[in-house]
């Protein structure tokens, strides 16, 4: 019996696809079909599936060609799977050739020629199809910009600002319209992608949605709890999604080491620590809150982990002449743990995340809101282990995916729950009037 093996992605499963597995199956007597699995995607740089591993599986199984189907996890997985498997045939798409040709030491390999006119990249392509308008004066527009170059489905065509500098940097750029007129700016765009000063937000949010955009908000989404609500309200009133932005929460070691906490990896969850600060230039009247730049990535794992359910609030800040913060220190009470975080402008600190349990720790190296590594640690030096996932664009494009993947599919993911979003907010308005916070 002749076995040949091959691998791919196979999202939106298409003719092409088909056509090279019945080619294949032509090879030999048995096919075994390798489908890649999500972590490993985000290894190669696909980040843009539109399936889910196992819709992906059941789709192959469906066509009746593959006689077997195995999971590629890793790199280097391809020689184990055809010496363990006894692989007489590797095939695989000819824009591969040349690529695989090492593994001619284990096994016969066969480059077949790929349909023309069809790909899954232009049906996400065209499936996807957004228009996204940026909204604010900061510089990291432009990074934002650069990152939604690798989503399919994304074409960012118009720019709201009167940032001087932020417009002669997109000038260059593939962006279509710039202007500071917000209703025509409007007309132009399918979605925004808001970063405006926080007392904007509530405003720039509610026209968006009521004239039909869907609504990517960087965190904080107001400065305000009920305001938040009405949005939401507002959002589901007209089938728009309205997303925070905040890409810690993408970031796949992030979420997997929250998977781990909530297993009980741990034990009971004591305390979480988190640190976020940050050293630059803040002599200006339009600068952002230290708190609100840095509050809700700091605020993220203690109320994705400990909950919005906590007993008191206190706020400590040490405030500028300009009346901004330049650190606040805020304790979250639960009934049998506490979380903590502090954050800074104009000074810097050890940007760690270490959460504490009964049964051992995890610990977050700084930077730790971009972390593609964390440890989790025991009494038991020899139980200690490490985790590495790979981080690209800092999550901003995994958010962006993520952000298409709603408006298309009409479903919001849970990377970010609706009362975290909602218990930012209300932080926030404790913060900003003054309720309990403690001056120093």
């Amino acid at each position: 019996m002749i076995k040949v093996i091959t691998y791919g992605t196979y999202d939106m499963l298409h003719y092409g696809h088909i056509r090279l597995l019945e080619r294949a199956k032509a090879l030999g007597d048995y096919l075994i079909v390798g489908i890649t699995s999500d972590d490993y995607d985000k290894t190669r740089g696909k980040i843009n599936l539109q399936q889910s591993l196992m819709e992906r599986v059941e789709a192959v199984k469906a066509t009746g060609l593959a006689d077997e189907i195995i999971i590629e996890e890793y790199e280097g997985q391809k020689i184990d799977d055809i010496r363990r498997l006894n692989v007489d045939i590797f095939t695989v798409g000819s824009d591969w050739k040349g690529v695989f040709d090492y593994l001619n030491e284990y096994c016969k390999v066969v480059y077949l020629s790929r349909t023309e006119g069809v790909s899954s990249t232009e049906i996400r392509e065209q499936k996807c199809a957004v228009n996204l308008g940026l909204v604010g004066d900061a510089l990291f527009l432009n990074k934002f910009l650069i990152e939604s170059k690798y989503v399919n489905g994304i074409h960012v065509n118009a720019l709201y600002s009167d940032n001087s500098d932020l417009i002669k940097k997109m000038e260059g750029s593939e962006i279509i319209a710039i202007t500071n007129d917000y209703d025509a700016f409007l007309s132009s765009v399918d979605a925004v992608y808001i970063r405006s000063l926080p007392h904007y937000h509530y405003e720039h949010i509610k026209k968006a949605l009521k004239s039909g955009k869907h609504v990517l908000c960087e965190s904080p989404m107001t400065l305000n709890r009920s305001q938040c609500e009405e949005l939401f309200q507002l959002a589901d009133s007209q089938g728009l999604i309205l997303m925070e932005a905040l890409k810690t929460a993408y970031a796949t070691a992030y979420a997997r080491l929250v998977l781990f906490v909530k297993g009980g990896k741990i034990g009971n969850v004591i305390s979480i620590n988190s640190t976020c600060t940050s050293i630059r230039d803040v002599d200006t009247k339009n600068e952002w809150n230290n708190i609100h730049e840095w509050g809700p990535t700091a605020l993220l794992p203690i109320l994705q982990i400990l909950g919005t359910d906590f007993n008191e609030c206190r706020i400590i800040s040490r405030f500028r002449e300009m009346g901004n913060d330049s650190y606040s220190k805020v304790d979250l009470l639960y009934d049998h743990a506490v979380g903590m975080l502090q954050t800074g402008d104009g000074f810097k600190a050890e940007g760690n995340l270490i959460i504490s349990g009964s049964n051992g720790y995890i610990y977050v190296p700084a930077p730790w809101w971009k972390t593609d590594y964390f440890e989790v640690r025991h009494e038991n030096q020899n139980e200690n282990k490490r985790f590495f996932y790979q981080l690209d664009g800092e999550g901003i494009r995994y958010e962006l995916v993520a952000f298409v993947r709603a408006i298309n599919s009409g479903i919001m993911e849970n990377d970010i729950a609706r009362d975290v979003t909602l218990k930012i907010a209300e932080i926030m308005e404790k913060f900003d009037q003054q309720q309990g916070v403690i001056c120093i």
